[in-house]
């Protein structure tokens, strides 16, 4: 079951390309000149076609989903049972950032996630408290070893 997910951007970002060609075309027509149909078709398939692989690559490596079984950033994978806290966990210099980079995203906050080895990384998300909350309770509901 999802707790929580984060998509990384809409595939409704591809239609930003055909919406401008629209409005430069529709443009064109208001202002009396000459509209050129062919262009601005071509401008619009254009910038769709170089939206597409920034889409897949925002939606590949700054998706994350918490669900009853792991916590997803990105490509990494961790089982619910390797997470061991959320709340009061410091981030010591260093520490690894989830997810496979060198940093956590820009315009992402961090959040520090002790595991059961008793090491800590950086989860990240856009509504950090969602994904604290989410962790959180991930983390109470998961049996422990004793």
């Amino acid at each position: 079951m999802r707790l929580y997910a984060e998509s990384g951007v809409s595939w409704g970002a591809i239609a930003w390309g055909p919406v401008f060609a629209l409005v430069g075309a529709l443009a064109e027509l208001v202002t009396g000149g000459p509209v050129h149909v062919v262009g601005w078709l071509l401008v619009g398939v254009g910038l769709c076609v170089i939206t597409m692989p920034w889409v897949y690559a925002r939606r590949r490596f700054l998706s994350l989903e918490v669900t009853t079984e792991q916590l997803r950033q990105g490509r990494e994978k961790v089982p619910a049972a390797e997470i061991a806290s959320v709340t009061d966990v410091g981030a010591p210099v260093g520490a690894r950032v989830l997810g496979g980079g060198w940093s956590v995203p820009r315009k992402y906050d961090s959040l520090p996630v002790r595991l059961a080895d008793d090491t800590v990384a950086l989860a990240w998300a856009k509504d950090i408290e969602a994904l604290r909350d989410a962790l959180d309770r991930l983390v109470r509901a998961t049996p422990r070893e004793a």
